[in-house]
């Protein structure tokens, strides 16, 4: 039997207060996650750039799919009829509404043939149109194996997404950015089939057959349809922004470990020796040739002319002189100093006094 939305409501009511604080302050704590640990926010590397452009092509495709001109048709709600309504009337009513057709389409007539009893109208509702047109073993008898013909047809948006997932998360594709984010997205692929599966398999289809009036029936299917392409729109979403976050680290980061800092400090290490080794072999071939160390000489030479004449001009003078007192405060300094110096003798001077008396 299908959860009932009271149900739904009851357990949010009971669990919301616990995990909602619990939730909000996780995402609180990641988000502050940089700035703890001094983490600069970088652009989005050209993967990630990659992976959120399929995943937005892939949501998007998903919910233009919720659109009524690419849903399977309810003939019931297109002509407006009960549940209990005569075949013959129901497929007239049809026949009319296709004034451009020479009448009944193929899988009309094999449709009209399919839901000739209430037992089969009520499990049209539940797995639509096509599977009790084109299910050879499938009998009103044994609902299970609607179920059965139907799961393929489930399972394929589900399968198709988590490839999606697989990519976007892989770290060939997307690196280490992706791959932090690999067993969460696989986990919410895997929940949402569950959850696809377990409402199909459960749901109480004989509930339509008490419905007199077209308002009261229960159109699963299409709302099923709606939910499932919303769903794993929400899924890719989702996944896109937390790739957005983490890749850019503004959230969700993961400090390095004291080993991956030994690595890095060892790599900056190695870098900084090379160059002083290079430094050090170029000053000694400029002091081993003699017109290089002459010319050094002269350079230096020159350098020190040129700073010294620099250093002689007003202007120079000038700008020092005003540098050094706008940072130097000379009265600070003097009464610090005085400070000092009544701390440092005032033992002294209480030693003297006792020793006198």
């Amino acid at each position: 039997m299908a959860i009932s939305w009271g149900t739904i409501k009851s357990l949010l009511l009971f669990f919301g207060p616990i995990l909602l604080p619990k939730a909000i302050g996780y995402y609180r704590s990641a988000r502050s996650a940089p700035t703890i640990h001094g983490i600069p926010i970088r652009p989005v590397p050209s993967s990630v750039k990659r992976a959120l452009l399929i995943l937005f092509v892939t949501a998007l495709a998903f919910l233009l799919r919720t659109l009524p001109a690419f849903a399977p048709e309810n003939i019931f709600q297109l002509t407006k009829s009960r549940i209990q309504i005569p075949n013959d009337v129901l497929f007239a009513r049809l026949n009319a509404l296709r004034p451009g057709q020479p009448g009944l389409t193929s899988s009309d007539t094999l449709l009209r043939s399919r839901i000739n009893s209430l037992e089969s109208r009520l499990l049209f509702f539940q797995f639509g149109p096509d599977v009790l047109t084109n299910c050879q073993f499938c009998n009103a008898e044994d609902p299970n194996t609607y179920l059965y013909y139907f799961l393929p047809a489930l399972l394929a948006p589900h399968l198709f997404n988590i490839c999606v997932l697989a990519l976007v998360t892989s770290g060939l594709f997307t690196g280490k950015d992706g791959g932090l984010w690999r067993m969460s997205a696989t986990l919410a692929g895997g929940a949402a089939i569950l959850l696809d599966v377990w409402i199909t398999a459960t749901y109480s289809y004989q509930e339509n057959a008490r419905a007199t009036r077209l308002e009261d029936l229960h159109p699963f299917f299409w709302r099923m349809r709606v939910y499932r392409f919303i769903g794993l729109a929400f899924i890719d979403g989702l996944l896109g922004w937390l790739l957005y976050l983490s890749s850019t680290n503004r959230a969700f980061i993961i400090p390095a470990t004291p080993g991956e800092r030994i690595e890095s400090s060892t790599k900056l290490l190695d870098n900084v020796r090379s160059k002083m080794n290079a430094m050090s072999i170029l000053r000694n071939t400029v002091n081993r040739d003699k017109e290089l160390r002459e010319r050094s000489r002269e350079y230096w030479v020159m350098e020190g002319d040129l700073m010294g004449e620099l250093m002689e001009e007003r202007e120079v003078v000038e700008g020092v002189n005003n540098a050094l007192e706008n940072r130097i405060d000379i009265r600070t300094i003097s009464a610090d100093a005085e400070t000092y110096a009544e701390n440092v003798l005032a033992p002294l001077r209480a030693m003297q006094g006792t020793t006198d008396s």
